[in-house]
C-alpha cells in the first residue's frame, strides 16, 4: 500500500528538486553607498555642530528613514539622486549614472519654509528673486546667502529649471509623482565651512498631466563628507 505524503515532505521535495517559486521583487531604484527607500541612514552630528553658532542649520536627529527617493537627468548628463524623510529632510548626492554606482558631492538639506503663491504676480516677484546674485532672506528669517551657481558672474542669471520623478516604493512600476522645479542654488562660507541654502518653486504635475498646486520652498543644508553618514 502506497504511503501518503504529507505537506511537510512535499515542501522538503521542492526545496531538494526544485519547483514553482515566487520571484523577488525587482529593485527598480539607485542604490547609493546603500541608500535608498526603506533603509535608514545614521548621521555624524559633527557634520553641522562644527559649523555652530554661525549656522542656521540644526537637525534633532542623526537617523533618517527614507520613505521616498528622486532622481533628476541633467543636460550635463549628470544625475541627482535625492532621498527624503516624512519629515522632508532630504540627503542628496551627484553621479555621472543612473545607477549612482560612482556617486559624489553629497549634502544634506532641512526645510525651513514653504508657502503657496496666490498668483502669477507673486511668482515672477519669486523668480525676480532667484534671479539676482544675492537672495535676501531678511523675509525668511535668513541671512543673505551669495548665489553658488553662476557665481562667476554677478549678472542677473534666470533660474535652472528641471524635473524630478518621485519614487515612494522600490519594486514600483511608475513614480509616485513628477515635480517640475524652478530653483537656485547659494552657499554662504562660515568659519566652521560652508552653509548651503536651496530656494525653489516646485509645480507637481497630476496624473492627468495638468499641474497641481504650485509652491514656494526654502531649504538649508550643509555638505556632507563620505564619513559622515552610513546606512
Amino acid at each position: 500500500m502506497a504511503s501518503a505524503i504529507s505537506r511537510k515532505d512535499t515542501f522538503m521535495f521542492k526545496r531538494l528538486f526544485g519547483g514553482p517559486t515566487t520571484p523577488e521583487p525587482v529593485n527598480r531604484l539607485a542604490v547609493v553607498r546603500n541608500i535608498t527607500v526603506g533603509r535608514t541612514v545614521s548621521l555624524d552630528p559633527l557634520a553641522w555642530r562644527r559649523l555652530q553658532p554661525e549656522t542656521v542649520f540644526n537637525l534633532e536627529t542623526d537617523a533618517l528613514e527614507i520613505t521616498a527617493q528622486g532622481t533628476i537627468a541633467l543636460d550635463s548628463g549628470q544625475h541627482v539622486h535625492r532621498f527624503y524623510t516624512d519629515d522632508h529632510v532630504m540627503l542628496q548626492a551627484m553621479s555621472d549614472d543612473p545607477s549612482g554606482a560612482e556617486a559624489y558631492d553629497f549634502s544634506l538639506f532641512i526645510p525651513w519654509t514653504s508657502a503657496y503663491p496666490p498668483g502669477e504676480t507673486e511668482r515672477r516677484i519669486w523668480r525676480d528673486r532667484l534671479s539676482e546674485p544675492v537672495f535676501d532672506g531678511a523675509p525668511e528669517e535668513l541671512p543673505a546667502y551669495p548665489r553658488f551657481w553662476f557665481s562667476e558672474s554677478d549678472a542677473r542669471q534666470p533660474p535652472v529649471t528641471l524635473w524630478e520623478t518621485i519614487w515612494d516604493d522600490r519594486t514600483a512600476t511608475t513614480p509616485f509623482s513628477r515635480i517640475f522645479q524652478t530653483c537656485m542654488l547659494y552657499a554662504r562660507d562660515l568659519a566652521g565651512g560652508r552653509e548651503l541654502m536651496l530656494a525653489l518653486e516646485m509645480e507637481p504635475e497630476k496624473a492627468t498631466g495638468k499641474s497641481a498646486d504650485i509652491s514656494h520652498e526654502i531649504m538649508v543644508g550643509i555638505p556632507l563628507e563620505m564619513a559622515e553618514f552610513t546606512a
